[in-house]
């Protein structure tokens, strides 16, 4: 199997998971970038509060995503970039509970993705005094990039696991979480929540 994924990166108008302003979409072929893509989003009602805290991180505020598509009707986007791929995030335990939160807010099913996480990839393969993102990514030779910009962080993210991939000699992220010793997760809707699961697009060849 080749190394192939999608990276994704969401930015977050306040504390609430659902509050999804902003994402970033890296697409990998055989261990290479070869798409990117991102776009602001209007978060969903009653989770559209943007707070000082997060705008202080990332820089946006509510009037830049007036106008934007709402999460409802970016989520086939999301959908169609990532096709039937394992996505891979920094931290990716709250890029995932973002994607499930917001669909939970909005009333549409959460497709059932599976996932890693290149914060727990790099802790297993490299050395560094810090573990953020700019700091791996520098590592793995993605350098001066604008840190909480979705897209620029979802490249980095990419750039981070096909440097680790080299590193340990592994063909695919399954092959690559067993080497480790990580898992590749699933998003699991909860059956309280009553929605239909979809079934997982097939990916786009670029």
């Amino acid at each position: 199997m080749p190394l192939d994924f999608t990276a994704i990166d969401f930015e977050t108008a306040n504390s609430s998971s659902a509050s999804a302003c902003a994402v970033g979409l890296t697409r990998v072929r055989d261990g290479r970038v070869v798409a990117t893509a991102g776009w602001l989003i209007q978060p969903p009602p009653g989770h559209d509060r943007f707070f000082e805290l997060n705008s202080g991180i990332h820089g946006l505020y509510a009037e830049d995503v007036v106008g934007a598509p709402t999460w409802s009707e970016q989520l086939g986007d999301i959908a169609a970039f990532a096709g039937a791929d394992i996505l891979v995030a920094h931290n990716a335990g709250f890029d995932m509970t973002v994607l499930r939160r917001a669909c939970e807010a909005t009333g549409d099913s959460c497709p059932p993705y599976r996932y890693a996480c290149s914060l727990q990839v790099s802790r297993k393969v490299y050395d560094l005094d810090s573990y953020r993102l700019p700091s791996v990514a520098a590592e793995a030779g993605f350098t001066d990039f604008p840190h909480h910009d979705a897209t620029a962080d979802a490249l980095a993210c990419a750039h981070i696991m096909i440097d680790a991939a080299r590193r340990v000699g592994a063909a695919d992220i399954s092959s690559m979480a067993e080497i480790l010793g990580i898992r590749v997760s699933q998003i699991r809707v909860s059956e309280v929540e009553g929605m239909p699961v979809p079934a997982l697009p097939v990916a786009a060849v670029a």
